[in-house]
């Protein structure tokens, strides 16, 4: 545990010095200022002086007056702050902003901003219903498990530079296993900054119930000339209790340029599983008589019921480029450890595995 605090500490320290003041080389003005962007992807930032319909007349900063044909330009977007220009170049919030990798903040997916997202293990859609509330799915490349999302905002104020949300995520393992495993998330977020820069706390509760089934050995059946314990083993079946447990996250988002930003995610849980084992003591061994009989053992069966515990731990730091506000590319390093705690009898596993993470996301 030692292990997991120093983490979320370090974490927190990385996201204090993001959140420095963000270079800027634009002097605010009463100028009003438009992003030009052609059709071939070439970015103006100035001030339109004239647009008869053929072309636009803009006064840049770095080049003076520039003419445009009409038909070349693919938008014009109205600068409404000067802050959002860095290093000569125009910052983007988009629809994005709600999303880090796994985990989301308050922030609210506003109206016509829905969007797709595409990572290496399958495809996810979230979307508007209203200023507040938003749907989505979730899913794999072979459409099983299969989850729906919800994220309800109480502050769609995001000028006061804090937001509050509550979601639930609930999920089937689908066809994979017969629909029997079903499972949910819910959680509350606390967003503080804005959509180019902010931090989200989260708290949850998770529960799974995977619908396998336990292979629970039943008392010895003892075969002549046979070690009873290696031979004739009849069984039960039993199902797996339900595993469930708090989750907690830590995450954000910074600008480190006009195009790109540095994400960070995590997550910690905490889960339990009650469990049933079977265990045979032998009370007195099997043997032969003296006409060569087979003679069989006492032994005594109990069931034994113990609870186990996993504590899972989730880092995930990427970096987002986002070249216009219909589309963007993450790449995440992610590394998860795991630590178990079964019974006196049984130990568990402590073990980490690095988990890489390509995502594209799309808005539509």
């Amino acid at each position: 545990m030692k292990i997991i605090y120093l983490v979320i500490t370090m974490a927190c320290f990385a996201q204090i010095n993001l959140f420095a003041q963000e270079p800027s080389d634009t002097v605010q003005s009463n100028i009003q200022l438009s992003l030009l962007v052609k059709n071939d992807g070439t970015e103006y930032i100035g001030e339109i002086i004239s647009d008869d319909g053929r072309e636009v007349l803009i006064m840049t900063k770095e080049l003076g007056k520039i003419y445009i044909q009409k038909s070349d330009i693919k938008s014009i977007t109205r600068i409404e702050d000067v802050k959002d220009i860095v290093y000569g170049e125009y910052r983007i919030a988009g629809p994005f902003t709600t999303r880090y990798s796994f985990t989301t903040n308050a922030l609210p997916i506003q109206k016509g901003e829905n969007y797709a997202l595409i990572n290496l293990y399958g495809p996810e859609v979230h979307f508007a219903v209203s200023e507040q509330l938003s749907l989505g799915v979730m899913t794999t490349w072979i459409a099983s498990p299969f989850i729906g999302a919800a994220k309800y905002t109480f502050n769609t104020d995001t000028s006061k530079n804090f937001n509050a949300s509550i979601g639930t995520l609930v999920g089937t393992t689908g066809y994979l296993n017969n629909f029997r495993g079903y499972g949910g998330l819910h959680f509350a977020n606390f967003t503080s900054g804005n959509r180019m820069k902010n931090i989200t706390f989260s708290a949850g509760y998770a529960h799974l119930y995977t619908g396998n089934y336990d292979w629970v050995p039943d008392l010895p059946v003892p075969v002549q000339n046979s070690e009873p314990y290696y031979y004739g083993v009849s069984g039960t079946r039993q199902l797996t209790s339900t595993i469930h447990g708090p989750i907690f996250s830590i995450a954000g988002i910074a600008k480190v340029g006009a195009k790109a930003s540095f994400v960070f995610d995590s997550m910690i849980g905490v889960f339990s599983q009650q469990r049933t084992d079977l265990r045979t003591t032998e009370l007195e061994p099997w043997s032969y008589d003296e006409f060569g009989s087979y003679v069989p053992g006492l032994y005594r069966h109990e069931s034994i019921a113990y609870t186990s515990r996993t504590t899972a731990l989730f880092i995930m730091p990427g970096m987002r480029f986002q070249k216009d506000e219909k589309s963007a590319f993450q790449v995440s390093l992610a590394g998860v450890s795991v630590f178990q705690w079964v019974n006196e009898v049984n130990s568990g596993n402590n073990f980490s595995f690095p988990m890489p993470m390509l995502m594209w996301f799309f808005k539509f």
